[in-house]
């Protein structure tokens, strides 16, 4: 059984009660300990915790948007909490927890769940690390038998003499219960049991039997002796940015532990607009019943899609244990010593600080928002610390979308080469300027646009430079190779980011599907050169292509370009010398250090024998490199048999040479659809004495094609021959006795390809006959 949704089947109840029970039970002993933790922490009341543990499981786990998420009582919000009971008074602060819960119902209800992930991860597990910080240096001062200062660098200050002046009692309890947080978990006969939990029971075990002096949690009268709601006194606009501000903490931690859930399980993907309206309705009730904000929290989650939880019926049963032991067992909670609560925070908060975080961040350059964003939290405040990162992550941002880098280098004599990376802005005007500067007048350069981005000013300074220096003699050969930026502008084009497809690489296209017609602009007409947007290189004149196809801008004026290469006919451009230009300036630089280490040898693992076919390129269809396939063209890709009148030597070498010298282990025969060699086998062969005397070596194909039965899915004479011929040059290979002996010695195998054109498909040969290759499916 999968994880389930919604509805269970009455058959599935016996899933339920194999897998969601249990795990159910499990996050249940997490959630008590750290509730109680978690309200100490915000100066609330213990049972506040508790209330918000069984509402966070009880409601938004049934209403929630996720199966496995666990909601409740969250140590990132106790900043927050504890300054809101400081300022306005515990009731205020459930006023202002509903209060939030309507406003992300609100939220919810207008689907804008996914813009909390336009949340930098760095601040948020900056705030986190900050959050963490604060709470262990005001939980250390409980665990040394004092009280925790009003801030985060008070304690700090404090800190040494409270270490002087400690409470033995108070310290070995919490050694100890940081003792077997540290523990419990590496042993593997004890793991069933939670590490707080453990924890807990050890402690206050330990300090009954001890009789040491403690202070125990205050839970006189359970749930009832929790109180409602009040209307907060004082100014409006600090309560509306309280309401705000536990509001998007509490959702943006829902949301991102949300999305995180859909790592830990197989079954349907979380619903974030679903889950967000789940936890409004979750801290209204809590906030009613008087208890703690309510979010999804991490480690609870973790817990439960670890447990084995199966559906939504886990994180439901957990909040009605939590009910079930406070309302039959509160007096076992009385019991637990406040310093062993302390030491419990103090644990949980070192871990919110997480190296793992830090690492991820590191090699996206997002450290220092990260460390900005917990220094702020720990020496100014929540609120503030949140501010200050995501202003740092915003100019980061700014600063990397503005970002060019403008490389020049001398390429030859007289001759320079010009490479723009980046968005080109009015930001980098000056450095584009000052780089063009040092361009000799009168000398060619090769312009390369590798842009994302142009903007007006950055397109002006760019284009006048162009001008002026073709007016002083100099030529300039523009090459746009992600986007026609500089040539949309020139001629008019709007262009939009978003709207812009990737273009492909274009060493595969042919020669004419490379060139456009470019409508230069009123003061480019003289005789320098743009080449916007191509790969080839040279000086053309704008109009010697004669354009086919146009791939103009989309009805709406956006601009942007069918995903189709215009085919233009060349008039008089010698192809192949300009197809080694833009090869020596665009290919050579990358493959000439794989090329050098295999200069004076070569080792390839094939032999590929395909036809001479111009829409048949090797390496596209195979996907290999230089040095992969030793290839062997002829018309029709035949192998003539040994002995065979009229002899031919050349393939017989080229197999020879492959096998004995190069030592390849497979041979592949390759044919393609619509193949002239066998339309000349099935009908008149040409007048030409040459070809006619090759095709000879194509009878036994065209017998082989007569005596077969015709397939189910035969597309037609031809391509039936087509793959009849690869069999049967299969056959004939085997004909050479040094490549038979290798075969039957497993030292050789002999492999089938058929190249569907049309459908740009590659079929493999199995037991006679070809199937599809399977598409690599990723995700």
């Amino acid at each position: 059984m999968t994880i389930s949704d919604d509805t269970i089947s009455p058959r599935d109840w016996k899933s339920v009660l194999r897998h969601d029970v249990p795990a159910s039970l499990v996050v249940f002993l997490v959630a008590v300990p750290l509730s109680l933790g978690i309200a100490v922490a915000s100066g609330a009341p213990v049972a506040a915790g508790l209330v918000a543990a069984v509402v966070g499981g009880v409601v938004a786990g049934a209403l929630g948007g996720s199966v496995v998420q666990v909601s409740g009582p969250a140590a990132g919000l106790s900043l927050v909490v504890a300054e809101l009971v400081h300022t306005y008074g515990w009731r205020a602060t459930c006023a202002i927890t509903v209060m939030a819960g309507l406003l992300q119902l609100v939220l919810g209800g207008l689907k804008v769940a996914r813009a909390a992930l336009g949340v930098s991860p760095a601040v948020v597990h900056g705030m986190l690390a900050g959050v963490g910080v604060v709470i262990a240096l005001s939980q250390l001062h409980i665990v040394l038998g004092g009280s925790p200062q009003r801030s985060a660098l008070e304690n700090v200050l404090e800190l040494p003499a409270q270490i002087l002046d400690n409470h033995t009692h108070a310290v070995m309890i919490g050694v100890l219960t940081i003792g077997v947080l540290l523990v419990w978990g590496r042993i593997p006969r004890l793991r069933a049991v939670p590490a707080p939990l453990a924890a807990l029971v050890v402690a206050t075990l330990t300090a009954a039997v001890a009789g040491w002096d403690l202070t125990k949690v205050d839970l006189k009268g359970g749930f009832s002796s929790v109180q409602g709601p009040l209307m907060p006194q004082g100014d409006w606009h600090a309560i509306a940015g309280a309401v705000l501000l536990v509001a998007l903490l509490a959702g943006v931690e829902s949301l991102l532990t949300c999305v995180a859930s859909n790592r830990l399980h197989d079954g349907p993907r979380a619903d974030l607009d679903r889950e967000l309206t789940a936890q409004g309705v979750a801290n209204a009730v809590s906030g009613a019943l008087g208890g703690l904000p309510v979010s999804g929290v991490v480690v609870r989650t973790t817990t439960n899609a670890r447990a084995g939880a199966r559906s939504r019926w886990s994180t439901v049963l957990h909040g009605v244990w939590v009910l079930l032991f406070t309302t039959a067992f509160a007096w076992m909670i009385a019991l637990i010593p406040l310093e062993a609560l302390a030491a419990l925070l103090l644990f949980i908060g070192v871990q919110m600080v997480n190296l793992g975080h830090v690492r991820n961040l590191r090699s996206h350059r997002e450290m220092p928002v990260y460390f900005v964003t917990m220094a702020g939290v720990v020496l100014i405040g929540l609120a503030e610390g949140v501010a200050i990162g995501l202003g740092l992550a915003a100019l980061l941002a700014l600063r990397r979308l503005a970002w060019v880098s403008v490389d020049v280098r001398q390429a030859g004599e007289r001759r320079w080469r010009v490479v723009v990376t980046g968005s080109l802005t009015f930001l980098g005007v000056p450095r584009l300027t000052e780089a063009l500067r040092g361009i000799p007048a009168g000398s060619a350069v090769e312009l390369d646009l590798h842009l994302d981005f142009m903007d007006n000013a950055a397109f002006e300074a760019l284009h006048a430079w162009r001008l002026e220096h073709e007016r002083t003699g100099g030529a300039i050969d523009v090459d746009e190779p992600h986007g026609e930026w500089y040539s949309g502008a020139i001629n008019g084009v709007r262009l939009f980011p978003a709207r812009i497809p990737p273009r492909h690489d274009r060493w595969w296209l042919p020669w004419a599907y490379r060139r456009r017609s470019r409508p230069m602009h009123a003061g480019a007409m003289h005789t320098g050169t743009m080449h916007a947007g191509t790969g080839d290189a040279g000086t053309v004149d704008a109009g010697s292509y004669a354009v086919i196809g146009a791939d103009g801008g989309d009805s709406d004026g956006s601009g942007s370009h069918d995903d189709v290469p215009v085919l233009c006919e060349p008039q008089g451009m010698p192809d192949l010398l300009e197809g080694t230009r833009e090869f020596q300036r665009r290919t050579a630089p990358m493959v000439r250090p794989l090329l050098h280490r295999m200069a004076r040898k070569q080792s390839p693992s094939h032999l590929f024998i395909t036809c001479a076919d111009s829409r048949i390129v090797p390496n596209i269809i195979t996907a290999s490199g230089p040095g992969d396939l030793f290839t062997l063209r002829n018309i029709g890709n035949l192998v003539p048999r040994a002995g065979a009148a009229p002899a031919d030597d050349s393939v017989a070498a080229t197999i020879e040479y492959a096998v004995k010298v190069l030592d390849v282990r497979t041979i592949t025969v390759c044919g393609h659809s619509g193949c002239g060699a066998m339309a000349a086998l099935l009908g008149e062969v040409p007048d030409l004495p040459a070809l006619r005397s090759w095709l000879r070596h194509g009878r036994q194909s065209l017998a082989r094609f007569v005596a077969a039965e015709p397939c189910d899915d035969d597309a037609g004479p031809l391509d039936r021959l087509c793959r009849v011929n690869v069999i049967q040059q299969l056959d004939n290979l085997r004909t050479h006795p040094f490549v038979d002996t290798l075969v039957r010695a497993g030292k050789l195998e002999l492999t089938g390809l058929y190249f569907d054109i049309g459908a740009a498909r590659v079929h493999v040969l199995e037991q006679e006959r070809f199937t599809p290759v399977p598409e690599l499916r990723t995700g």
